[in-house]
């Protein structure tokens, strides 16, 4: 193996690496085996059809481009290695030649770790707060769960502060109808808060039958910001109005739920909540412990490729959780009125700061001597593997390099949360679960 080095701006290198064809032929023999796993070699059982066999059957580059993730990786691994590199992420990997028979030539730009100088944990300052649960919490929960329950009949009069209307619903701009402003057969329940502040209001005396045009002003969050406080008209048509009627809450409801008594299901609620508003403090705790942490720490230049990997990381999560709400991706995009550049250059900040933070927590733990040990590593990846054991597309992605340093960072990531909060906190134990 060849390498040479270019050192870029913001702490970035340039490993331009080549391979000769017999350091890397053990890694064609490995992923010739491979592939015959997974496709028909007449005479031969799956993994075990030779090299050449395999070659006459999906051709020498298919053979290639299946070794060339194996050899990446390991000859990067050494060319950084060798140069002593205090390399963080991954890198960016080009690929400038692949030929059979030829050295394999590719470039690996790399971010080295920047200077960093850690905030002094002393100053850190977290005063956990009491998480207590009280009753009328309790109260809450079995109202909205009766509401849940409740029973619906026709009503042939005016909606009052506690129906259920059925309407149809056009929202307009201006007089423009906006678009993916109309509802249909919408349900709106009158004794409960709607995401639009006094709609309810104006449905209350409405009959089945009845239109009525009004105005309401969107709420300041509003997840379309061009409507955010602005003034809205509404046209609304009542279908239906219903009368709803709440169960009686008594030891027959509780069964319904699972217990036998309605002490015993306020205990369980109340012992549900308490164990969610614990972790809510236990994550308030420690998101201003890293707050506190990253604030206070400087770090240096930080390159490109760990902001740039910040921002996929990002737009991956963005989109997902998107398409998890039933929502197009497209559409969401032409909700906001930003294309996907642009969103990715809003990204920024939090990128930056998400890179700092990463870059932090290593070194953080490299000085407390935090990195997690191989074992370590095994137990946790044996833990995903049984979470996701009839999943077979997880057990093969577990099976990636990549996915060993990903592990290793969590696991690091806890640990270095867990000092924090025993520096800073001591045996305080108000935020445990």
């Amino acid at each position: 193996m060849q390498c040479q080095t270019k050192q870029l701006e913001k702490s970035q290198t340039e490993l331009t690496i080549t391979v000769a064809p017999e350091e890397y032929q053990k890694f064609l023999e490995r992923a010739a085996t491979d592939i015959s796993q997974h496709i028909e070699i007449k005479g031969f059982r799956p993994g075990h059809a030779p090299y050449e066999q395999v070659k006459a059957a999906v051709g020498e580059m298919k053979i290639y481009e299946h070794a060339l993730e194996y050899i990446v990786r390991r000859f990067y691994t050494d060319a950084a290695t060798e140069q002593k590199l205090d390399v963080v992420g991954m890198p960016k990997i080009e690929l400038e030649k692949l030929a059979p028979g030829n050295d394999i030539v590719f470039k690996a730009t790399v971010a080295i770790l920047p200077d960093v100088k850690l905030a002094d944990v002393t100053s850190i300052k977290v005063e956990p707060k009491d998480s207590t649960v009280a009753d009328t919490a309790v109260d809450r929960v079995i109202e909205d769960v009766r509401k849940m329950r409740a029973s619906e009949v026709v009503k042939n009069a005016a909606a009052g502060s506690e129906d259920k209307v059925v309407i149809d619903m056009d929202m307009l701009k201006d007089g423009v109808p906006l678009e993916g402003g109309q509802a249909r057969n919408h349900s709106v329940y009158l004794s409960e808060e709607y995401y639009i502040p006094g709609l309810q209001k104006e449905l209350v005396g409405l009959k089945k039958d009845d239109e009525k045009e009004f105005k309401l002003t969107m709420p300041a969050g509003h997840y379309q910001k061009h409507l955010a406080s602005q003034e809205v008209g509404f046209k609304v048509k009542v279908h239906d109005v219903f009368t709803r009627t709440l169960p009686e809450l008594n030891d027959e409801f509780a069964k319904g739920l699972g217990q036998e008594t309605v002490a015993a299901l306020r205990s369980l609620i109340h012992e549900n909540l308490t164990a969610e508003a614990k972790q809510k403090e236990e994550q308030r705790v420690e998101i201003s412990l890293l707050d506190q942490l990253i604030d206070g720490s400087t770090v240096g230049d930080i390159p490109d490729i760990l902001i740039d990997a910040e921002k996929d990381k990002m737009w991956f999560e963005l989109k997902r959780g998107v398409e998890q709400q039933g929502m197009v991706w497209a559409d969401y995009l032409q909700s906001i009125k930003k294309d996907e550049q642009t969103l990715r250059h809003d990204f920024m900040p939090q990128a930056e700061r998400r890179a700092k933070a990463a870059l932090i927590s290593r070194a953080l733990a490299k000085e407390q001597n935090l990195a997690p040990t191989g074992a370590e590593i095994d137990e946790e990846i044996a833990h995903i593997r049984d979470e996701y054991k009839d999943n077979a597309q997880a057990q093969e992605n577990l099976n990636r390099p990549e996915v060993r340093d990903t592990v290793a960072t969590l696991i690091r990531n806890r640990k270095v949360v867990a000092w924090l909060k025993k520096k800073v906190l001591g045996d305080v134990k108000e935020t445990a679960a």
